[in-house]
C-alpha cells in the first residue's frame, strides 16, 4: 500500500489552494505530478519511502530537479532518485533528442544576437528558455558542433556507393547585416549492402557549378567510390560537376520534376492527358519497351505540342538513364522522391527558426536532424536487396548493362519523322506530285 493510497486527495488539494504558490493551477499540476512520481518510485522500490519492509528491493536516494514546460507555465519538478539503477518518468517528460537540442541552440543563438521575432520568442518560451546567457548558448552549441563536425568529416571509404541522391534546400541566413538566401546541399547514398547513409551536408552561396563541384570533390576526398548513378533535379551546373568528379557515373534526372517541366509547355486543359502519356513511359517492363514507348509518346506529342516533344527528345538520355540498371531498382532510382521525404523532415525543423543567425546555425540544426535519420537507417531494413545489388555488381563487372540507343541517331530519326508529318499536315509543295509543264514550241 503506497502513500497515495493513504492520502486524502481532497485534503491535499485543499492545502495546495491555501498554503502554496499564488499561481494555483501551476501548484496543483506540480503537486499532482509529484504524487504520481512518488507512487511510481515506491512501486519500483517495493515499499513506501522510509518504511521497513521485507519486500523492499531498492532504496531512495534523494531527488534531482528538472524543468517542465506546461501550459500552466514552467514547473520545477523533483524527480526521485534510486540507489540502484535510474528512474525517469517517461510518461511525463521526454528526453531531448539531438535535433531538439540543436533547435534550442539555434533559436537561443538568434535570441542572444538580437535577431528574434515575436514568433521566435514564443518558441523560446515554449522550449523553456528564460533569461539564457551567451555562455549558456556557447556551452550548448559546443557539444552539438563537435558532434556534427565529426559526422560531416567521417571517412566514407569502407563501402562503395553505387547510387547517390542529391538535392538542395534554399534557406535564409544573416550575413553582413543582411538576410540572404543560401543553399543547403545534402547527399544520400546506398552502400553495396543495401543500407542508406547520409554522406554529407554543406551550405553554399548558390546552386552553381562551382558550389556543386566543391561539394562533390569533398565527398570524393572522404572516400566515396563506386558511384554508378546520381539522381537529382536539373540543378545548374550539377551535371557537369558529376561528370568531372565521378568519372563514368551516369546522371538520372528526376522524372517527377521533369514531368512538371514538360507540363509547362502545354496548355492547362491538356496537362492531364500529357502527364498520363509521359508516365506511361515509365510503366513498361523492360528497357527496350521503355525506349519504344518514349518514341511513341514523342510522335503523339509532335503534331499538337512540338515544344513538349522537343523536351522529351533532348532529355531522353537523362530521364531514361535508369534503364541501364536492374529493373528491381527502377522505382528507387528514377526520381528524387526519397530525398524529398527527407527534405520535408528538414523543413519541419528549420521552418521553426525562419531566419538563421549565420551559416553555422544552419549546419548545426540540419546536421543534427540528419544524424538522427542516419542512425534510424542503420537499424532499419535494407533499402535495396542483396540479390539485386549482386546482380548490379555482376553486370557492371561483365559490362552487361544495357546501353541506350545512340542519342544522335534517335534524335535525327524522331525529328525527321516529326518534320515529315508537319509538312504533310501543312500541305508543303515539296511533298506533293507536280505535273510537268508543256514544252514551248518554237515559232517558224
Amino acid at each position: 500500500m503506497t502513500d497515495v493510497d493513504r492520502m486524502d486527495l481532497p485534503a491535499v488539494l485543499g492545502n495546495v489552494l491555501e498554503e502554496t504558490d499564488p499561481d494555483v493551477l501551476r501548484s496543483m499540476v506540480r503537486e499532482m505530478a509529484h504524487m504520481l512520481m512518488e507512487a511510481e518510485a515506491d512501486g519500483l522500490c517495493g515499499a513506501p519511502k522510509g518504511i521497513p519492509s521485507p519486500d523492499r528491493v531498492n532504496y531512495r536516494n534523494g531527488y534531482r530537479e528538472r524543468r517542465w514546460d506546461t501550459r500552466a507555465g514552467t514547473i520545477k519538478l523533483a524527480i526521485p532518485k534510486l540507489r540502484k539503477g535510474t528512474y525517469f518518468p517517461g510518461w511525463l517528460l521526454e528526453r531531448r533528442k539531438r535535433s531538439e537540442r540543436a533547435l534550442v541552440a539555434v533559436v537561443a543563438e538568434a535570441y542572444v544576437h538580437g535577431v528574434s521575432t515575436r514568433k521566435v520568442d514564443d518558441v523560446i518560451r515554449t522550449l523553456g528558455i528564460e533569461g539564457i546567457s551567451k555562455s549558456q548558448v556557447s556551452d550548448l552549441a559546443k557539444s552539438l558542433d563537435e558532434m556534427v563536425a565529426s559526422f560531416r568529416n567521417r571517412r566514407l571509404d569502407e563501402h562503395a556507393y553505387p547510387y547517390i541522391w542529391m538535392d538542395a534546400l534554399v534557406m535564409k541566413a544573416r550575413e553582413c547585416g543582411c538576410v540572404v538566401n543560401v543553399a543547403c546541399v545534402v547527399a544520400v547514398g546506398v552502400t553495396e549492402h543495401g543500407h542508406r547513409e547520409v554522406l554529407g551536408v554543406d551550405v553554399i552561396t548558390r546552386e552553381d557549378g562551382a558550389g556543386w563541384t566543391a561539394f562533390l570533390r569533398e565527398l570524393k576526398a572522404r572516400g566515396v567510390s563506386g558511384v554508378q548513378l546520381v539522381t537529382s533535379d536539373a540543378h545548374c551546373g550539377l551535371k557537369d560537376a558529376i561528370a568531372s568528379t565521378f568519372v563514368g557515373a551516369r546522371w538520372q534526372r528526376c522524372r517527377t520534376h521533369f514531368t512538371r517541366n514538360v507540363l509547362t509547355r502545354v496548355p492547362k486543359s491538356a496537362q492531364g492527358a500529357v502527364a498520363t502519356l509521359v508516365r506511361s513511359i515509365f510503366e513498361q517492363g523492360s528497357a527496350e519497351e521503355v525506349w519504344a514507348q518514349h518514341r511513341r509518346v514523342v510522335e503523339q506529342l509532335a503534331t499538337s505540342f512540338p515544344k513538349a516533344a522537343d523536351m522529351l527528345i533532348d532529355a531522353a538520355e537523362e530521364v531514361l538513364a535508369f534503364t541501364a540498371f536492374p529493373e528491381e531498382h527502377w522505382r528507387r532510382i528514377w526520381s528524387n522522391n526519397p530525398q524529398e521525404r527527407l527534405n520535408r523532415e528538414l523543413r519541419r525543423r528549420t521552418d521553426v527558426v525562419g531566419i538563421f543567425p549565420n551559416r553555422d546555425a544552419v549546419i548545426r540544426l540540419v546536421g543534427a536532424v540528419l544524424i538522427e535519420q542516419h542512425d534510424e537507417w542503420q537499424v532499419a531494413r535494407r533499402y535495396l536487396t542483396i540479390g539485386s545489388l549482386e546482380k548490379l555488381s555482376r553486370n557492371a563487372a561483365e559490362g552487361a548493362l544495357p546501353q541506350p540507343p545512340d542519342s544522335h541517331t534517335a534524335r535525327r530519326s524522331q525529328a525527321g519523322s516529326r518534320a515529315t508529318k508537319s509538312r504533310a499536315k501543312r500541305g508543303n509543295p515539296s511533298t506533293q506530285t507536280r505535273t510537268p509543264a508543256p514544252k514551248r514550241q518554237r515559232s517558224a
